[in-house]
């Protein structure tokens, strides 16, 4: 007899030979008949039965609203199928069970430049220079974020003038972030969207999010490292533009930021690009390490 799906319980299709990410919310995931189902109206006249590929799909992104089911974790487990639990449109990111990815040559090439300093240099340099458009030449982290400060605080006052919004300087108080004010309300709002998007990018990828180049405390410094590439293109346009509505809106500034941030994510394909970038900043092309002592 059989076993699985198909009689495919031992199959394993590299994740490179695997559509994406699959979003799904507001239903159940569980197993019918050895086959993995998202199931959405249940017991209403409404019942939507959705059969999934699992052994095709990289990873499913499991939004509010939704359920899985003890079988379905198994299934997914076994065919090494990742999930990770998001909020509304993906702006948020909870959990991603621990199930293990196919390879690891990203989290040893991670490993790897992150192990040399001169190598973990050469990476955050080549951050910077995808970020601000030019190579520095500076070797010193410290004098890097310096610069970078300082040409941020330059771009924050061009969005707000860009998207006619007072500004007066960056501020955040983590111990009452309410009380700054709306513009800067919304880029703490936006900040966080987008690094949950950088989140599921990291975590489809199963790179290591403790290793950053550029942020190095957090247990999300990789994480960090991803979300700030974005963040002069992607992160200020979603925050401004939310502010530029809370005027005349009765919303949250909150909920503006995430319906801005959903918006956003869709149309430009952030968390492709951001997968994109991992392999651009790690140079995963490279076999070995190969050419891999070359500065930024």
């Amino acid at each position: 007899m059989l076993k699985g799906r198909l009689g495919l319980e031992t199959a394993r299709i590299p994740h490179a030979d695997r559509h994406g990410l699959i979003w799904l919310d507001r239903g159940e995931l569980c197993v019918v008949d050895g086959c993995l189902n998202f199931q959405s109206g249940k017991n209403t006249p409404s019942l939507q039965i959705l059969q999934l590929p699992h052994q095709a799909i990289s990873m499913i992104l499991l939004g509010p609203g939704s359920s899985v089911t003890h079988d379905a974790l198994r299934l997914l487990a076994r065919h090494g199928t990742l999930m990770a639990a998001v909020g509304v449109d993906g702006v948020r990111t909870y959990t991603a069970p621990p199930l293990m990815p196919d390879r690891s040559d990203v989290a040893r090439r991670q490993a790897e430049l992150w192990g040399s300093l001169r190598r973990r240099i050469s990476v955050a340099r080549h951050m910077y220079a995808l970020r601000l458009g030019e190579v520095l030449p500076h070797r010193d982290l410290d004098t890097l974020r310096g610069i970078e400060g300082a040409r941020v605080k330059m771009i924050y006052r061009l969005m707000a003038e860009k998207y006619d919004i007072q500004w007066n300087g960056r501020h955040y108080d983590r111990t009452n972030p309410n009380a700054a004010d709306m513009p800067n309300q919304a880029i703490n709002h936006a900040a966080t969207a987008v690094q949950a998007a950088a989140a599921i990018a990291v975590q489809s990828l199963a790179a290591i999010p403790q290793l950053g180049f550029i942020h190095e405390d957090s247990g999300q410094a990789f994480v960090l490292d991803i979300a700030d590439l974005f963040r002069d293109s992607i992160t200020l346009h979603i925050a401004f533009s939310a502010a530029k509505k809370a005027g005349n809106s009765d919303e949250t500034i909150d909920r503006l930021v995430r319906r801005e941030a959903a918006v956003t994510f869709r149309k430009q394909g952030v968390i492709p690009s951001m997968i994109d970038k991992i392999k651009q900043v790690l140079r995963t092309e490279e076999k070995n390490g190969a050419g891999s002592d070359n500065d930024a």
